[in-house]
C-alpha cells in the first residue's frame, strides 16, 4: 500500500511539474512614457507636416510591429492629473488629484500594488510630478518635481543620487540597469518616464546643430484670431508670439551645467540669441522666428528621447525579452507645436486631448495595425496592464481593458463617448471647462461666470476647430444628442462638481 500511495504520489507531481512549465510564463510590462509629446511630432503617425523632418524610429518600430490608435484620449489634459488617472484608474475627481500642485495619495489602491500582488516585479524609473513618495513599487527613482534636462538628481528608494549627463540617456540607463537586477525568476512590471519633450527645451548636445539647416513648415493656424470661437480661447496666455518669454525660449538657460557642458552650450545659444534681440524683429517675423527655435528645439528634444526607446528596444532583443514583452509608449497628453498660435496643453481641442499610444505584443498584436475609430483612453491602461497579467481589475476603476481591441475585435458595448475635465482654472489663461465627444462630435462647457459658454465642433468638416457651431440650426438634433451624453456620463462618473 505504501508503494502505491508513492507511485501515485510521484505521478501527481509529475503532472503537476508538467502543467507549471507548460503554462507560459505571464508577460513582462514595459510602459514607456513622456511629457508633452503630441502626435504630430511621431512620424508613425503619418499625417502630419513634421513626419519627414523630424522621424521618430524608436516609436515608429513599436507602432510597425505591433498597433496604433489614432483616437486615444487624455481625462484631463495636464501633467499630474494624467499620471494619477493612469495610476489609479480613476477620474481626477475621485483620485483627489485634479490639477498640477495638488498632493498624489499614495496610500488609495493603484495599480503598481495590485502587479505586485500578483506576482510582478515593479519599478518606476524617472519623471514621477505627483509630489508625494512613489508606492506600490520595489524599486523608485525619480526626479524631483519637473527636474531638469542636465544632470539631474533622482531621488531612489528614500536617498537623492546626483547623475551627471543628459537626463533623457540618465533614464533610459538607469531603467535598463534595473532590468538588469531584477529578479529574474518574476514577471516585470517598469514605468520608464521621460522629462522630454516638456519646456523648458534643452537638446542633448549632440543634438544641438541638428536641424539648423531647415525651416521648419509653420501650421496653418499659427495666425489664428480665434474669431471662430467664444471667449476662452482668446483669453489664452500660451501664445507663441506674446507669451513664450525668454525663459522658454531659452535667452537663459535652466539646467546646471558642467563647465564642459556650459561651455559648449553656451557657444552654440549666445551668439543665436545676441542676432535675436539686436535684430528686434516685430509683429509675424517675430511669430515666425519664436516658433522655429521652439520647434526645433522641441524636436531636438524628442529625438533624445526616441533615442533612448530604440536604446530599450534593442536591450529587449540582446536579453531574449522582446517576445513575452509588452511593450507601451504613450504621454501624458498631447501639446501644441503652434497650432492655434499655441504652446502648452490644457484645452479639450484635439492637439492637447488627443495623446499618442502604440502597443506592441509579439504573438497577440498584429504588427502594422492601425485601430482609427475606437474611442480609448489614459483611464483604460491601469486596466489593460492588469487584463495582461492576469490580475483582477477592481470595479471602482473606471476604464476598460484594451485586450479585446488589442487581439483586433471591438466588443459591441465599446464606449461611444469620451468624457473630459479640466480643473486648473487661470493656468496659461485656460479657463475650467469639461466636455464630451463621440469622435466627430465634441461639445465643451465653459461653466465660469465670466464665460458661461459652450462650444460645439463638427470634426468631421472642421477638423482644427476654428468655428464653434453652438446653436447652429443644422445641427440642433446633434448639439441635443451631445447634451444629453454629457449629463449622462457626469452621472456615470459620479461627477458633482
Amino acid at each position: 500500500m505504501q508503494r502505491i500511495h508513492l507511485v501515485l504520489g510521484t505521478l501527481m507531481f509529475l503532472n503537476c511539474a508538467s502543467s507549471i512549465t507548460a503554462s507560459p510564463q505571464r508577460p513582462n510590462i514595459l510602459f514607456l512614457f513622456t511629457d508633452d509629446h503630441a502626435t504630430q511630432a511621431i512620424s508613425a503617425y503619418g499625417d502630419n507636416y513634421l513626419t519627414e523632418i523630424a522621424p521618430t524610429p524608436g516609436i515608429d518600430r513599436i507602432a510597425n510591429e505591433g498597433i496604433l490608435f489614432r483616437r486615444c484620449y487624455v481625462t484631463n489634459s495636464i501633467c499630474g492629473p494624467s499620471r494619477a488617472v493612469i495610476q489609479t484608474g480613476k477620474y481626477s475627481h475621485l483620485n483627489g488629484f485634479r490639477k498640477n500642485g495638488d498632493t498624489f495619495d499614495g496610500s488609495q489602491v493603484t495599480v503598481p500594488k495590485l502587479l505586485r500582488k500578483a506576482g510582478y516585479e515593479t519599478a518606476i524609473v524617472g519623471k514621477w510630478h505627483l509630489k508625494s513618495t512613489p508606492t506600490g513599487f520595489d524599486h523608485y527613482e525619480v526626479l524631483k518635481g519637473q527636474g531638469q534636462y542636465y544632470n539631474p538628481g533622482l531621488f531612489t528608494n528614500g536617498e537623492m543620487i546626483k547623475h551627471v549627463g543628459y537626463t533623457s540617456d540618465i533614464i533610459g540607463d538607469q531603467s535598463i540597469k534595473w532590468l538588469e537586477s531584477r529578479d529574474k525568476e518574476k514577471p516585470f512590471f517598469l514605468m520608464s518616464q521621460q522629462k522630454a519633450p516638456h519646456g523648458r527645451w534643452e537638446p542633448a548636445l549632440r543634438h544641438l546643430e541638428w536641424l539648423d539647416d531647415v525651416r521648419v513648415p509653420e501650421p496653418k493656424s499659427l495666425f489664428d484670431d480665434y474669431s471662430g470661437r467664444s471667449g476662452p480661447a482668446a483669453g489664452h496666455t500660451m501664445g507663441i508670439a506674446d507669451h513664450m518669454g525668454e525663459k522658454r525660449l531659452m535667452l537663459s538657460y535652466s539646467s546646471k551645467f558642467t563647465p564642459e557642458q556650459f561651455e559648449v552650450f553656451d557657444a552654440y545659444f549666445r551668439p543665436r540669441n545676441e542676432a535675436f534681440l539686436a535684430a528686434k524683429v516685430t509683429g509675424k517675423d517675430r511669430t515666425r522666428w519664436h516658433y522655429q527655435r521652439y520647434i526645433k528645439n522641441y524636436l531636438r528634444c524628442v529625438r533624445g528621447m526616441d533615442e533612448n526607446v530604440t536604446k530599450l528596444l534593442k536591450y529587449l532583443d540582446d536579453n531574449d525579452l522582446a517576445e513575452n514583452t509588452v511593450v507601451f509608449y504613450s504621454s501624458d497628453q498631447g501639446f501644441y507645436l503652434g497650432e492655434h498660435g499655441w504652446f502648452d496643453k490644457r484645452w479639450m481641442y484635439e492637439e492637447s486631448y488627443r495623446t499618442p499610444l502604440v502597443i506592441r505584443w509579439p504573438g497577440v498584436i498584429k504588427p502594422g495595425s492601425i485601430n482609427a475609430d475606437d474611442l480609448v483612453s489614459n483611464i483604460d491602461f491601469p486596466e489593460t496592464f492588469l487584463d495582461i497579467a492576469e490580475a483582477p481589475i477592481p470595479e471602482a476603476m473606471q476604464g476598460r481593458s484594451l485586450l479585446p481591441l488589442l487581439k483586433g475585435s471591438t466588443p459591441n458595448d465599446w464606449r461611444k463617448s469620451h468624457y473630459y475635465h479640466y480643473y486648473e482654472s487661470g493656468g496659461h489663461g485656460v479657463a475650467l471647462h469639461y466636455g464630451v465627444t463621440d469622435g466627430r462630435y465634441k461639445l465643451i462647457r465653459f461653466p465660469e461666470p465670466k464665460y458661461d459658454t459652450w462650444e460645439f465642433y463638427d470634426l468631421e468638416t472642421d477638423p482644427h476647430e476654428m468655428e464653434s457651431r453652438y446653436n447652429d440650426p443644422s445641427l440642433a438634433e446633434e448639439q441635443s444628442r451631445m447634451k444629453a451624453e454629457l449629463e449622462k456620463l457626469r452621472t456615470d462618473l459620479k461627477v458633482t462638481e
